[in-house]
């Protein structure tokens, strides 16, 4: 069978042979890869690594390649929310499978591992400020996932169908998808993290149950996310991107999961606004980690 093609506007690469947004070569991208929102935070990894291989910025999404402990990493900033990880999953997907030259899916599947270092807010109280939640589950309020065919085969349909029936979910509201981390990376990091389900939300404010001058459409929907249980598990904490990274990855074929530090307490409705050091720990703990990982 001939192999598609994939046509110049489905794949847009740019004149000096970099992928249309994050302006990477195929070369340029290690096995991997953290992911990070904010684009500070990008130099606050890269600062730690023995050597600089490489930058490359435009927009929000700034990349720095190069060794840590001798093992070649790349961290990447995504910038905010599930739309732009669309863009930065399916492009380093193609950077590793995809032959630019052909523009054809190559032979053999290059697997990454792409870990998310976030920030986050905890649903339950005996979650505190400064703790590091990892998103062993991701569920998605987004609509992302549903766009693609296979949805189903990586999402726990279970509790799904639990999560809907306890909250009594809209019908105006997407239904929510929950897909899990891959499993090699929770047994790697589960003796540093704070096991979750963790809910990637498509907005800070009323997607998250925030009320500043607009209500929430269910103003009780924390509370029920707060109660739901499902074989002794509960959700933990919302974050912005977690579900699309989870989703995608497992669709692809790549290893991928999202870590948080918890820097708002919504229980206590406190939060800590300087929480770079709570951040500095957390990048510590999974650059070290990262780099035993096989």
């Amino acid at each position: 069978m001939q192999q598609r093609v994939i046509p110049v506007s489905e794949l847009i690469i740019n004149d000096d042979g970099t992928i249309f947004h994050l302006h990477l070569r195929p070369e340029q991208v290690a096995d991997t890869i953290i992911l990070v929102g904010d684009p500070a935070r990008v130099e606050a990894i890269a600062k730690r690594f023995d050597k600089v291989e490489c930058r490359a910025s435009n927009r929000e999404f700034n990349t720095v390649t190069g060794t840590y402990k001798g093992k070649r990493m790349s961290v990447l900033s995504t910038g905010i929310g599930i739309g732009n990880i669309d863009i930065c999953v399916t492009e380093l997907d193609a950077l590793a499978n995809i032959d630019f030259a052909t523009r054809t899916v190559k032979e053999q599947h290059r697997q990454l591992t792409l870990v998310r270092l976030g920030t986050s807010g905890a649903l339950q109280p005996d979650i505190e400020l400064g703790e590091v939640v990892y998103a062993r589950t991701s569920v998605g309020f987004d609509t992302l996932l549903n766009y693609y065919a296979g949805r189903n085969e990586v999402c726990d349909l279970e509790i799904e169908k639990a999560f809907v029936e306890h909250t009594a979910w809209s019908e105006l509201l997407h239904r929510p998808y929950f897909v899990d981390s891959d499993a090699e990376l929770w047994e790697h990091f589960k003796d540093s993290v704070t096991e979750g389900i963790t809910i990637a939300a498509p907005g800070f404010y009323a997607p998250q149950g925030r009320y500043v001058r607009l209500q929430p459409a269910d103003k009780d929907l924390n509370a029920k996310i707060e109660s739901f249980r499902y074989k002794g598990r509960r959700i933990t904490n919302f974050e912005m991107e977690g579900s699309a990274l989870a989703g995608l990855a497992r669709l692809m074929g790549h290893r991928a999961t999202t870590m948080c530090t918890i820097i708002a307490q919504r229980i206590a409705k406190d939060a800590k606004t300087d929480y770079k050091p709570f951040v500095e720990q957390m990048i510590s703990m999974a650059l070290e980690k990262l780099v035993t990982l096989k």
